[in-house]
């Protein structure tokens, strides 16, 4: 028999003449009890179970040692024919075969008068085995990404990198997290971690609540496009510092009024206040929402989205002028999958490796530099600084994490969805919660959900290991500055120091920081703008603010309405009071000796 098992023939004479050559080699090179000791752990069982302990298992779901006689009786008998007399599917002839074999033991004084009628009357407590984590969705993704050769049906067996133990702990870390969340209106939520050396997926959780009327209750989370809203910002800043900026780049946070579609929207950061110039490492430590604006303006939409497409976050498939400047604030959709493997990007020195599912996967898996190492480990660096979230999330707060980590939140409008992603040394991980049915939660934001979940999941992932800091380009250049003005520090000079890297060739000179020039275009109204007069405020008190971006304080301004000389002022704004109608808009700047124009417009007014 253990030659068989050890050497699977055909059923022919020859087949027997040579097992029993070999049997009698293995007699002679091994004891009895080591060949019984093979045969019990490997003796094929129902279900493709093998040896005792899996039988066990299956079939009452306990181990060895915790089975009654009868029980252990039963897995001797079903040895004989195991098909035959599986206990799930013919209960019926095992039990005679049982007690046969207990009469015989009990004639050999082997058990006791006792045992024999225990085993005689005692019924069977059959219990198949439960699942041991939840991880159906992990699964029928895994079954999409396997081989070839296993997908058409060939006997094959399917290595996936899921840590059973970690997916059981996150899972739990995220049913008590969303348990407690429940009063403010959060039903479902996410959970990807990665490890994105390999780009191997060890923890895939989804959960909530699946009660629902649609068959969302059954969507996997983990691939539902959602609203990122800031956890796209270092993607924006990345691109900012490959065109030239540095992590000491002034951007302004002032008030800031955009048009979107046919009105204006007053854009305000999470806090609602404005902090004034500020540094590009402040902005997006502190996810600041009118410096990203400010920033894509810079980089330009077109050429953002397109680096997005190369990140492979393709649920963006609309044109540029869709998203407009919105894109910055995260106002398209992508999936959790996606965005956890466009941060491992970040946490890979700049080169995207596809996720994969399956331990040691076969299928060719392409690189792709996307972002260079300087740009990539430069945001990590802002990611993990805790200085540079002070003015929105102060010190020492949940996303200041004991082992180096980059940590980025992500808030959707109307508090829909809420996100934390972040990634250390080995890990990238991220955190998704909201609801399916699209309701809102109750000012759910990604730093007081989802952040405790990430805070949690990484302590888990750090534990017995050796952890170290996140990598830093040995390219970059470090310079120390005066906080006061942003230039480099003289050796006279007494100010608050600080040091900050730089790209080659974009440090700082001993002058004083300046605020970058934004380009001239209309701020307010814009083309095609539609107002309604308010009949609350009378005619002669009711004004709209014209308004001109990148025009310096003392440039004269001529404003012409309706092809007529309106005004002149100096600086780029003028308080016009409102007329009803249909209005064309153009505008001269005059500074010193040159001159420029602001293309014609046209709005209304009903």
């Amino acid at each position: 028999q253990v030659v068989r098992i050890l050497h699977p023939r055909p059923r022919t004479l020859w087949s027997r003449w040579l097992e029993g050559w070999e049997a009698g080699r293995l007699e002679a090179a091994a004891s009895k009890a080591d060949i019984l000791e093979f045969y019990v752990n490997q003796v094929p069982y129902a279900a493709n179970q093998r040896g005792l302990v899996q039988a066990a298992r299956y079939y009452f779901d306990r181990d060895l040692d915790t089975l009654t006689m009868k029980e252990q009786l039963a897995l001797v008998v079903l040895v004989r024919a195991p098909s035959r007399l599986d206990l799930y599917s013919n209960p019926q002839r095992v039990g005679p075969a049982i007690n046969r074999l207990a009469d015989r033991l009990f004639e050999q004084g082997r058990i006791s008068e006792e045992h024999l009628s225990t085993i005689t009357n005692e019924p069977f407590q059959l219990e198949r085995p439960r699942t041991p984590i939840q991880a159906w969705h992990f699964v029928n993704q895994a079954l999409q990404q396997m081989p070839h050769t296993i997908a058409s049906g060939m006997i094959g067996v399917i290595r996936t990198s899921l840590d059973a133990d970690l997916q059981r702990t996150v899972q739990s870390l995220l049913d008590q997290r969303l348990q407690l969340l429940k009063n403010q209106n959060v039903q479902n939520g996410a959970v990807l971690v990665v490890e994105h050396a390999t780009g191997e997926v060890l923890a895939w959780v989804v959960a909530g609540n699946r009660n629902l009327d649609l068959p969302a209750g059954f969507l996997d989370t983990v691939l539902t496009p959602r609203q990122p809203g800031s956890a796209l910002k270092p993607f924006l800043y990345a691109l900012a510092l490959e065109k030239g900026w540095s992590a000491a780049t002034i951007i302004p946070d002032t008030p800031l009024t955009e048009s979107v579609g046919l009105g204006l929207h007053q854009y305000q950061n999470y806090s609602r206040l404005f902090y004034g110039p500020v540094t590009l490492r402040e902005a997006l430590g502190n996810s600041l929402n009118i410096p990203a604006l400010r920033t894509i303006q810079f980089v330009g939409a077109a050429h953002y989205l397109s680096r997005l497409h190369a990140l492979r976050l393709t649920t963006l498939d609309q044109h540029p002028d869709f998203y407009g400047d919105g894109l910055a604030l995260g106002n398209g959709e992508v999936s959790l999958l996606a965005l956890v493997q466009a941060y491992a990007t970040l946490a890979n020195q700049g080169t995207l490796l596809p996720i994969t599912l399956l331990m040691d996967d076969p299928a060719p898996r392409e690189k792709a530099r996307v972002f260079s190492p300087e740009v990539s480990s430069l945001i990590g660096n802002i990611l993990s600084d805790p200085d540079a979230k002070r003015l929105e999330f102060g010190a020492g707060g949940i996303l200041d994490f004991p082992v180096q980590t980059a940590v980025k939140t992500g808030t959707s409008s109307d508090y829909r969805d809420a996100w934390a992603v972040g990634f250390n040394y080995r890990y990238s991980v991220g955190v998704w919660m909201g609801n399916l049915s699209q309701q809102p939660t109750k000012n759910m934001s990604g730093a007081r959900g989802p952040a405790l979940v990430l805070r949690s999941v990484f302590a888990e992932l750090n534990k017995h290991q050796r952890t170290r800091p996140l990598y830093l380009s040995p390219r970059l250049v470090p310079h120390t500055l005066c906080r006061e003005n942003g230039a480099l520090q003289r050796e006279d000079e007494n100010c608050s120091r600080y040091t900050e890297w730089f790209l080659p060739g974009t440090e700082p000179s001993k002058a004083p920081r300046a605020i970058p020039s934004e380009p001239l275009r209309w701020r307010r109204p814009t083309n095609g703008l539609q107002l309604a007069s308010d009949p609350r405020i009378p005619d002669d008190l009711e004004v709209f603010p014209f308004e001109i971006q990148g025009v310096a304080e003392d440039a004269q301004v001529e404003w012409t309405l309706n092809g007529a000389t309106l005004a002149q002022t100096t600086g780029g704004s003028y308080a016009w009071p409102v007329q009803p109608g249909t209005h064309r808009l153009h505008a001269r700047i005059h500074t010193g000796k040159t001159s420029a124009e602001v293309p014609e417009i046209e709005f209304v007014v009903k």
